[in-house]
């Protein structure tokens, strides 16, 4: 169950067609967190969207739930970043279904909370795998069948301002978002010929139910008193903004990392 917004929290606005005509693929897009809302507001903005996920269970329950809303314009693929097939089979999926794909939102990673010297290669490597490699496997695919298509479309990462801030205990996550962001600004430029646009955004502290299971409560509360408005984000103020940057609106904008925070410095 996803945790109450605190009150006063604002409301989602609704839909204005940004991404209407569109078709947008979202990894990591089951369950309650951040890539579940992108789903819905990429929908909410009249896209047709792929949902992918590796968790099958969760993946056929939020496809049920948003095809009672949205009906013909959802399309669920399982998917494990880690595995270029999956992934190829991810792009190919949403082009063979729809026709094209016009964005792709990244936004599988994988956190945890582990001392550097206490923290094994298995460990390490699995973060950078998903957060990191994962990313960089699905842009690939993407920007391979978008410059197939004649060009044009977006893709939008998931980053972190971990990337950018130290925080104990999170050297791998932070390493692999750090990546993301760099690799997000130099795919920029590999594609920008094309009309393809590559940009990220870096939220701070966005509550969901997931996130309870890595960091402790006490923690959790001690960052979000750290926000500007006393508060975590809720993961629809982070999928407005990756609408924004998949939408036209942003057609100016590559290479480019929008921080979704209030944190102060």
């Amino acid at each position: 169950m996803t945790p109450a917004a605190p009150a006063g929290s604002p409301r989602a606005p609704a839909g204005h067609d940004l991404l209407t005509g569109k078709v947008v693929v979202v990894t990591a897009s089951a369950g309650t967190g951040i890539g579940a809302a992108i789903a819905e507001r990429c929908l909410a903005e009249g896209a047709r969207v792929v949902l992918s996920d590796r968790h099958e269970r969760r993946l056929a329950e939020a496809h049920e739930r948003l095809t009672k809303a949205y009906a013909n314009r959802v399309l669920s693929l399982v998917c494990d970043v880690t595995d270029d097939r999956d992934v190829r089979g991810l792009v190919s999926g949403a082009a063979r279904e729809f026709g094209r794909l016009d964005v792709m939102i990244n936004n599988a990673g994988l956190g945890g909370e582990r001392a550097v010297d206490e923290m094994t290669d298995d460990e390490w490597g699995r973060v950078l795998d998903v957060t990191l490699t994962g990313t960089f496997r699905c842009t690939r695919a993407a920007l391979r069948q978008m410059i197939a298509q004649g060009g044009g479309g977006a893709v939008v990462n998931n980053a972190s301002v971990l990337g950018w801030r130290a925080q104990a205990g999170q050297a791998h996550y932070a390493a692999a978002k750090a990546g993301v962001m760099a690799f997000t600004r130099c795919a920029a430029l590999d594609v920008a010929a094309h009309g393809i646009r590559v940009n990220a955004v870096a939220p701070s502290l966005a509550m969901h139910a997931n996130l309870s299971r890595v960091i402790g409560e006490p923690e959790l509360a001690g960052l979000a008193r750290r926000e500007a408005f006393g508060r975590a984000a809720q993961p629809w103020e982070v999928a407005t903004v990756v609408a924004f940057l998949a939408s036209d609106y942003a057609s100016y904008l590559t290479g480019e990392v929008i921080s979704v925070s209030s944190q102060h410095p």
